[in-house]
């Protein structure tokens, strides 16, 4: 029998980190009187029978587990394949972003295609869903719906439908009874998540849990929760833009470096297959400060302008304005281009951005920022059907890029034909140089503006 030794523990409330004394601090999410008294028990158990005998591993069927479509190419791609039978995914995002909607049309293409679906919302009314379902025509016969905030009801509700596909939107709002702690709290969600999880493996039900995230993006919650699940997707998206991304963060059927790309609109949400014309501007001549950049997100590469404008300021402390940059690589840029290209900004404000709201924080892209901020600055265009890419170091060298070949293939299949890249950047393609296209090696930055005709000294 199974012998248990209380003892006071403290632990904090936002993360779940325990300690066994009283801190005014968290030591993990260093949140501030967060840290509460509670009881913890030290288990001592002794020897009990298996519910299942071990078996050598090559005898153990793996039919059971196969990857099973959602009915949504993007997120097929994604999860490595498709749903798993068993597996238990998280799906984190801010407000508004459209989890929901993505949910709610996987929930419906499971259903068309026979498999009973079970949507458990502790958000909204089941008549808010419904008017939802049908905007975006998402009514199918075999999906259920039900609107509970109860654990207990849930796994009732899970015992009568048999579903193969469980959505449960969202964790924060289930609660168990007879349980210390409000739903969403950290007791409350490790209890939930567990029981969710193991009638997911006992059952067979491919289940996915919608959940929170805090201020600075990261998921709500224990971040044991993250530790329970089988695969962790975090859906991005700025509110000014339809466009999103659900990115895998953590995935044990398939890759982690795999994003897929949506269009999120009244009607509901469509994957869209190729985004890369969302990002880049046609112009009907070439425009000073705007250069092509070729950056990886996941395994896909994908294409977006990068412009920039510099003038006169009459400020004491120009100003420094990005968007969709990472704020540090441009002051990093523009500090090598006035060391070791003579390109002077002290005297200027400076303003740098993506085109479609495209965030680009890829070392890669800094060699196509510095090409748009030299073009800005000397009022000079460069040539048409350019891309430029790699990473610039403080001596002013240009490193290489990883899937060089791949971002060149992207590049010449939308009609570039000249690309810049470095010049220990290895095989230009796994098979030889991409027909129709230029690909020019250089050294360092000085040596591309040079090349571009963007690095004429000031007299």
């Amino acid at each position: 029998m199974s012998k248990a030794k209380m003892r006071a523990s403290y632990r904090c409330s936002e993360c779940g980190w325990e300690t066994a004394k009283w801190v005014g601090r968290c030591g993990e999410c260093q949140a501030w009187g967060s840290v509460a008294e509670a009881a913890a028990a030290t288990l001592r158990t002794s020897a009990a029978p298996v519910s299942t005998p071990a078996v050598p591993i090559g005898q153990v069927s793996a039919e059971e587990s196969g990857f099973r479509t959602s009915g949504v190419p993007e997120l097929d791609r994604v999860l490595g394949g498709g749903l798993v039978p068993g597996a238990a995914i998280l799906l984190a995002g801010e407000p508004g972003v459209g989890k929901s909607t993505l949910l709610l049309e996987v929930a419906a293409q499971t259903a068309r295609h026979r498999h009973r679906t079970l949507y458990v919302t502790g958000e909204e009314s089941a008549s808010q869903v419904r008017m939802r379902a049908d905007r975006t025509g998402s009514v199918q016969d075999e999906l259920f719906l039900a609107a509970e905030t109860d654990l207990g009801a849930v796994l009732t509700h899970i015992e009568q439908v048999r579903p193969t596909l469980l959505v449960v939107d969202s964790i924060q709002t289930i609660g168990a009874s007879g349980l210390e702690g409000v739903p969403g709290g950290v007791t409350q969600v490790k209890e939930v998540a567990a029981a969710l999880i193991r009638v997911a493996k006992t059952r067979n039900i491919t289940t996915v849990i919608v959940g929170h995230v805090t201020k600075d993006g990261s998921i709500a919650g224990p971040r044991v929760l993250e530790h329970l699940v089988d695969v962790v997707l975090h859906f991005e998206g700025d509110r000014n833009s339809r466009f999103r991304m659900v990115r895998a963060m953590k995935n044990r059927f398939g890759p982690v470096d795999e994003v897929g790309c949506f269009d999120l609109s009244a009607d509901g949400i469509e994957a869209v297959v190729d985004p890369t014309g969302l990002f880049v501007e046609h112009h009907e001549r070439a425009v000073p400060g705007t250069c092509v950049a070729v950056s990886m997100e996941g395994r896909r590469p994908l294409l977006a302008e990068v412009q920039a404008l510099v003038t006169s300021s009459p400020l004491e402390r120009p100003r420094r304005t990005t968007s969709g940059l990472d704020a540090s690589r441009v002051h990093l840029v523009l500090a090598v281009l006035q060391q070791h290209c003579r390109i002077h900004f002290h005297s200027s404000d400076v303003f740098a951005s993506t085109v479609g709201g495209a965030r680009l924080t890829e070392p890669a892209t800094d060699l196509a920022l510095a090409v748009a901020l030299a073009s800005a600055s000397r009022g000079t265009a460069p040539p048409r059907g350019v891309v430029a890419m790699g990473e610039i170091g403080l001596a002013g060298e240009l490193r290489r890029v990883r899937d060089l070949p791949q971002r060149l293939a992207e590049a010449a299949r939308l009609g570039f034909r000249v690309a810049v890249v470095p010049s220990n950047g290895a095989p230009k393609t796994a098979d030889g140089p991409i027909d129709g296209m230029a690909v020019l090696d250089v050294p360092d930055v000085a040596s591309a503006l040079t090349l571009l005709r963007l690095n004429r000294a000031e007299a």
